[in-house]
């Protein structure tokens, strides 16, 4: 019980702070609650599709496997998954009526499929790995929900740039969870300088997303 705790407290924690965050209409918790399950349920796929491009990595050498791994097994993969599973469910939902919206609900999938691999890690290596991934897993899915949210609301609510915002809130989060992992697979000394310097962007980046889309909130599409 207390590996569960520890593995889902930064996800509560984050999910409230975004909560929190949407000023002008709370949504549904419902809704919520339904988000939240089908990003964990996205594990299932993402585990099944994810060992089946791992068999490749046998044609892959150093730094070459590091970057097949990160950026197709893991971020590609992870986050195909939980943009498939926020389009099928927000979309066209109705409640889907403030650009804030877009990056709640992408957060609320994006946390689902962490907390269930926040488990499953810590269940295996112990609560010292809860301890670090709450301050650098945890809030990087969530500031990749972020991304991937405020693009799904720019596709939604401005159609000049639609195609282009639409595929970006795909591609971005992948590109940036690519470079994430591919930092920590390549285990190489010039990579890994750059971490901390690549986690505070990341950091830097959300809540400037979160702040901009938060500001411009109050008007309604109905």
């Amino acid at each position: 019980m207390n590996l569960i705790l520890l593995a889902s407290a930064p996800v509560v924690i984050i999910l409230v702070y975004v909560y929190i965050r949407d000023k002008y209409e709370k949504e549904p918790l419902g809704l919520l609650l339904k988000t939240l399950l089908a990003g964990a349920l996205t594990t299932i796929p993402i585990m099944l599709v994810g060992t089946w491009l791992a068999k490749y990595l046998v044609y892959f050498t150093g730094l070459q496997s590091a970057a097949y791994n990160a950026f197709v097994v893991a971020a590609l993969n992870e986050e195909f998954f939980k943009f498939a599973a926020l389009y099928y469910i927000i979309w066209r939902h109705k409640e889907f009526n403030e650009k804030f919206d877009g990056i709640v609900y992408a957060v609320f999938v994006s946390l689902g499929f962490a907390l269930v691999e926040n488990i499953m890690y810590v269940f295996q290596y112990g609560q010292e790995v809860a301890y670090t991934r709450a301050i650098t897993a945890v809030p990087v899915h969530a500031i990749l929900g972020v991304t991937m949210g405020y693009y799904f609301s720019l596709a939604k609510f401005f159609e000049k740039r639609r195609t282009i915002n639409f595929l970006t809130a795909l591609l971005m989060p992948v590109l940036l969870h690519g470079i994430y992992d591919f930092i920590l697979m390549s285990q190489h000394e010039m990579y890994l300088l750059i971490f901390i310097p690549f986690l505070f962007y990341l950091w830097r980046s959300g809540f400037k997303k979160m702040k901009e889309l938060s500001d411009n909130s109050l008007f309604k599409f109905k």
